[in-house]
């Protein structure tokens, strides 16, 4: 499947404000994101991960610079209209109780039926879809509880796939993870981004699997570092080795 770039960074700094001032997290970043393509952002707690999801997801303004998605600066889409280009899985657990897996999978269809509307045909098969995309169909029917972490955060994976939206972010998505889902649902989520064409970008600690599934690795490092590149060429460079085996 032909890659096409999606997201677009000229020049961005990020960062948030305090109570008396802004701060910076990461200046300078000039970088494109392709669809087709899963892209691992790794680094350290506190080297400015979240900080960067949250400004691609236009939950934080940037404090410089443009970020373009599908060709339209970001501050121009109004929320709806973003919510059916952009889906984003969070790091926190759900707490929902009573309600099945294909009912939480159908939240992801809000953006064209509103929070409570009412699931069309159409509506349904999509859910449908995104279920088997993920290989859980059989899962449709289980209350979300009875999950275990793994299955749960491929529900959720689901429920971004069902919003049918282009870009999905990700925070975290293997944190709660043993080691064999972990590759499991980076796996998944690799396959994903290539077979359909989806543009996948999520945050992670495992850097060691991140090498060896990603097709492109952007390195957070202190302070306000960022480099990027494919997995081969990092794992050769002595700045990831620093990361990578630092004391």
């Amino acid at each position: 499947m032909k890659r096409e770039p999606t997201i677009r960074l000229a020049d961005l700094a990020i960062g948030y404000t305090t109570r008396h001032s802004v701060k910076t997290v990461c200046t300078g970043i000039t970088e494109t994101v392709f669809s087709g393509e899963l892209t691992c952002l790794i680094g350290e707690n506190g080297a400015g991960k979240s900080t960067l999801l949250r400004t691609l997801s236009g939950f934080l303004p940037p404090i410089s610079g443009e970020i373009t998605i599908m060709d339209k600066p970001l501050p121009v889409y109004r929320e709806k209209e973003l919510a059916t280009v952009i889906s984003v899985v969070l790091t926190e657990k759900s707490n929902l109780q009573n309600m099945t897996v294909e009912e939480l999978v159908g939240m992801g269809r809000s953006p064209y039926t509103g929070f409570w509307g009412r699931l069309s045909a159409e509506d349904r098969a999509k859910v449908g879809k995104a279920l088997e995309m993920v290989g859980i169909t059989g899962l449709r029917g289980r209350m979300v509880q009875t999950l275990s972490d793994g299955e749960r955060q491929k529900v959720m994976i689901s429920k971004a796939l069902s919003q049918e939206t282009p870009i999905i972010f990700l925070d975290e998505p293997t944190a709660f993870l043993d080691y064999p889902s972990k590759v499991e649902i980076l796996r998944l989520l690799g396959r994903l981004s290539r077979d359909f064409g989806k543009t996948i970008f999520l945050s992670t600690h495992d850097l060691e699997l991140t090498l060896r599934v990603a097709d492109r690795v952007w390195l957070m490092s202190k302070p306000g570092r960022l480099q990027t590149g494919s997995p081969e060429n990092l794992v050769i460079d002595p700045e990831t080795g620093r990361f990578y085996f630092r004391p």
